[in-house]
């Protein structure tokens, strides 16, 4: 009984901070998807009829209950690995032997990286749009400010990206209560339209939706991709598994968001029901209120639309650090903004290119409505990703059978492609944007990935075997001097080029010599039983394996100085870090296009030393450089 109590308050807590963290932009949708459907600037207005009215919220009903609901919470939150979540924790599920993947799997392995490069655009349009809605509520207020909205939607910008160097703690912890204030406010407001207008409730009936895409042909099937803002926001509810579990983000979900979303939406709809006029229309989120609560709303509506937006900019933190792990991006600098936490970090490249681009959207589209055009494709695209990975983590995890798994996949695939055409309507209209973005980043990634496979296989041919190598110092012994050299080795099997070249120029070798590689496994942790592993070898030299998963960070210092290695623990001051730093040349033959042969030498003329990477005393290292032509 004693630990059921105990184990209650911990639950709460972890609910409470995931209402903060994880359904921040599905929270904020409620803000633009209804007037997206009926405003008379969108791109693709229904006529404000009664008909169309219940048939656009029981299509939300049915997208809320069938994606969010069934799709993520009831089956892809089920596909945790070793607790993590996200698209690229799915990719290693699905695929963990890629580098012998199938051509089938080769293309589905590319497809998984492209809808991570999609999550990018996801982090640069949801700040721009949900802190512009909720800054037109001060429009509907006061309609002289309306001029006014792109100027103090930047300001906000600005602000946010400039607090993120400090860290969410201790705002974190604030986020929770406020969110929780904002679905009350939602339920709140819907439940005193539904009460004016009770005829609403008849939106359950999934028949509205339907007869509304028979009756409205090609307007119907537009409508779709509106209607798709409603889900927008389901993805972080797999990435953000880890930090939270599956039984808070359950509890969250149908206690409280589905509850005060769907009510919000009800009373969106049943004020259209009792005026459509066209300026209830063009904002019913805000013409819901009662005149007094406008400027309270709209400052609660900022909080939580910058709730919302600081999710995804650590969700970008988040899944960079990740895509380095796996080796799809350059190393960057990485800053801890926590003592305790180990999750909270800071990118300051991802952060202020983030900053950049929001900026970019907010001033180039000018308002939310034109935002709206960027936004959905992407997501929509991720989606239909996520569900094709997890067709194959479902049959390698747990055994289903084609039918099982392609019966529920399938039923899914129609669905969210029927949403990817519909908002493929949007790109003339700004729907490029995240597709131009995710296949630049998905270049940048690719090409990365590609360029180091090349470099790997030059230096393996150059690398001299570690057995003959040990061979040769036992034959021809170098002179000793004292101290520790430590080598970084990314081959475990063969002799670091550092030491090659150490040997070579300086013709010495330090009294113990220690072949450092670190490993990092397709699991999201590894656990510490199985972090480290020592091999003595002849002459000095012993070999010291670091593993860690995609979702950890390496600490080398901390790793050698829990390592069982041979002559007793490594005294910092006495022992010397040699790295190998490669200078990629163009000039080779390597089959790849002269552009991503330019880009991949970019990229790592600019990737953050291994030095600071790892944390190693920059005064105790020794860089020997060498050329490799691609």
């Amino acid at each position: 009984m004693q630990s059921n109590d105990s184990a209650r308050p911990a639950l709460g807590a972890l609910t409470l901070a995931a209402l903060g963290v994880v359904f921040g932009d599905i929270g904020t949708s409620p803000l633009y998807a209804m007037r997206e459907c009926f405003n008379p600037e969108s791109a693709h207005p229904l006529p404000v009829t009664s008909a169309n009215v219940l048939g656009v919220l029981s299509l939300i009903f049915w997208s809320l209950i069938i994606i969010v609901s069934t799709k993520y919470l009831g089956f892809v939150l089920r596909a945790d690995n070793r607790g993590e979540g996200g698209i690229l924790s799915l990719l290693a599920l699905a695929f963990p032997d890629r580098e012998r993947s199938a051509p089938l799997r080769a293309w589905l392995v590319a497809a998984g990286v492209f809808g991570a490069a999609l999550l990018y655009g996801d982090g640069m349009i949801t700040p721009a749009m949900t802190v512009t809605s909720a800054v037109e509520g001060l429009a509907v207020a006061a309609p002289w400010m309306g001029k006014l909205v792109p100027v103090i939607a930047v300001g906000i910008l600005v602000g946010l990206f400039s607090l993120q160097r400090l860290g969410t703690g201790r705002v974190g912890r604030m986020f929770g209560p406020v969110m929780v204030v904002w679905f009350l406010a939602l339920a709140g407001l819907g439940l005193s339209g539904v009460w004016r207008k009770p005829e609403v409730l008849q939106a359950f009936n999934p028949w509205h939706g339907a007869q509304l895409l028979l009756n409205n042909g090609k307007l119907g099937f537009a409508i779709i991709g509106a209607v798709f803002l409603v889900v927008t926001g389901g993805e972080a509810l797999y990435a953000d598994m880890g930090h939270f579990g599956v039984r808070p983000i359950r509890r969250a979900w149908f206690g409280i968001v589905l509850p005060a979303l769907f009510l919000n939406y009800l009373g969106q709809g049943a004020l259209l029901l009792d005026d459509p006029s066209p300026t209830n229309a063009s904002n019913p989120f805000f013409r819901l209120a009662p005149t007094w609560a406008l400027y309270p709303l709209v400052a609660l509506s900022t909080a939580a639309a910058c709730i919302a937006s600081q999710a995804l900019i650590s969700g970008a933190f988040s899944l960079t650090m990740q895509a380095i792990q796996l080796g799809y991006l350059p190393r960057m600098l990485i800053r801890h903004t926590s003592q305790h936490e180990r999750g909270q970090i800071y990118m300051p490249h991802v952060n202020w290119a983030l900053m950049v681009a929001c900026i970019g959207l907010v001033l180039g589209f000018g308002n939310s409505s034109h935002l709206s055009a960027a936004y959905g494709v992407a997501v929509a695209g991720t989606e239909i990703i996520t569900t094709a990975l997890f067709y194959f983590a479902a049959r390698r995890l747990w055994r289903w059978s084609r039918w099982q798994a392609g019966g529920l996949c399938g039923l899914l695939l129609a669905i969210e492609l029927s949403f990817f055409t519909s908002n493929l309507l949007k790109v003339p209209h700004g729907g490029w944007f995240p597709l131009v973005a995710g296949a630049a980043i998905f270049a940048v990634m690719t090409t990365w990935k590609t360029g180091r496979q090349l470099v790997w296989e030059r230096i393996k041919d150059a690398t001299l075997p570690r057995d003959l190598f040990l061979s040769d110092i036992q034959a021809n012994p170098p002179l000793r001097v004292p101290g520790t050299a430590i080598f970084m080795a990314s081959n475990p099997n063969g002799t670091p080029v550092a030491l090659l070249h150490n040997l070579k120029h300086n013709k010495i070798l330090h009294e113990r010599n220690i072949l450092l590689t670190v490993i990092v496994t397709e699991e999201a942790h590894v656990p510490d039983a199985e972090r480290v592993s020592v091999e003595q070898f002849p002459a000095g030299f012993q070999r010291v394996v670091g593993r860690y998963g995609f979702m950890e960070e390496p600490n080398i210092l901390k790793l050698l100085a829990e390592s069982p290695i041979a002559g007793g623990p490594i005294e910092i001051p006495k022992t010397t870090f040699f790295l190998s730093r490669e200078t990629i040349l163009e000039t080779g033959k390597a089959r790849l296009w002269h552009w991503r042969k330019w880009l991949f030498s970019l990229l790592a003329r600019n990737a953050s030393t291994a030095t600071s990477y790892f944390g190693l005393p920059a005064n105790r290292v020794v860089e020997l450089g060498m050329q490799v032509e691609i």
